[in-house]
């Protein structure tokens, strides 16, 4: 996850950026600003999609115990990191094509604007839709399903474990299953949380939008719709912070890749 974050950063937060406001380079050659403009979606995507992931494998690690041994494996969670990432690539392809060139020049194509029939065509409006439903509303939906039901469970499950534990209180003051439970929790909704709250506006702008257009309403100014996106692109760090702050395996390993300059170091001086 914090992979794919680190790619939307990349395409999104740094390529978009150079070549809005560092123009005439090799950035603005048609085919490879289309291409940047293909994987913006596809990486945002992704990181979305991976996010949704994480809230089913929880789900189904608290939940469905019987089915835990066989699904929360390493070898489930890279079929599933591979399908991801495929589907979103092989989703944002289309993409390729919404854009042609403004110039040529020797024979070679310049700048991407959008194509008239973009507008026009039923087919790029209904695959306009599709996308939007694929990210980010399906996603929300799922994910605030997902939550609800891995809550319902936990908080039926705990009343049920201190009725069996009542008489034992005084013995066992604290209970390592609930515990473990209640990190669960908080990675869960630290995670799926996030990215609930920080792609809620872009999703009210979006879902505005649409009904303005239906209605004949005054939509929204179009400064809201660009906070709205860019607050959608904090999710890109949120899942690195969340990792790193209640992870313990994370934090070992990232203690040891910044030790390891200065332990090279001590050993060649000794």
């Amino acid at each position: 996850m914090a992979a794919a974050d680190l790619l939307v950063v990349i395409t999104d937060g740094m390529l978009r950026w150079l070549i809005m406001y560092f123009p005439v380079s090799f950035l603005d050659i048609t085919y490879v600003c289309s291409l940047i403009m293909m994987l913006i979606p596809a990486t945002t995507m992704n990181s979305v999609w991976l996010t949704v992931a994480f809230t089913f494998d929880r789900f189904v690690a608290i939940c469905c115990p019987k089915v835990k041994t066989k699904y929360c494996t390493k070898e489930t969670a890279a079929v599933i990191i591979g399908t991801v990432s495929a589907l979103s690539c092989l989703e944002s392809i289309p993409c390729l094509f919404i854009f042609q060139s403004k110039y040529i020049f020797n024979k070679l194509p310049w700048f991407c604007i959008t194509k008239p029939e973009f507008y026009t065509s039923i087919y790029w409006t209904l695959y306009g839709v599709f996308h939007r439903l694929l990210s980010p509303l399906l996603p929300f939906v799922i994910i605030l399903l997902l939550n609800t039901l891995t809550v319902r469970h936990v908080l039926v499950a705990s009343k049920a474990r201190r009725r069996l534990q009542k008489d034992s209180a005084r013995e066992r003051p604290r209970d390592p299953e609930m515990d473990k439970r209640r990190k669960s929790i908080i990675l869960l909704f630290a995670v799926s949380g996030s990215f609930i709250i920080l792609w809620t506006p872009y999703v009210v702008c979006f879902l505005h939008q649409r009904i303005a257009v239906m209605h004949n309403y005054s939509p929204l100014p179009p400064t809201a719709g660009t906070i709205g996106y860019l607050v959608t692109l904090l999710t890109t760090c949120t899942n690195t912070c969340v990792y790193t702050v209640t992870q313990k395996q994370f934090r070992e390993q990232l203690k040891t890749v910044v030790k390891l300059p200065f332990t090279l170091i001590l050993r060649s001086i000794k």
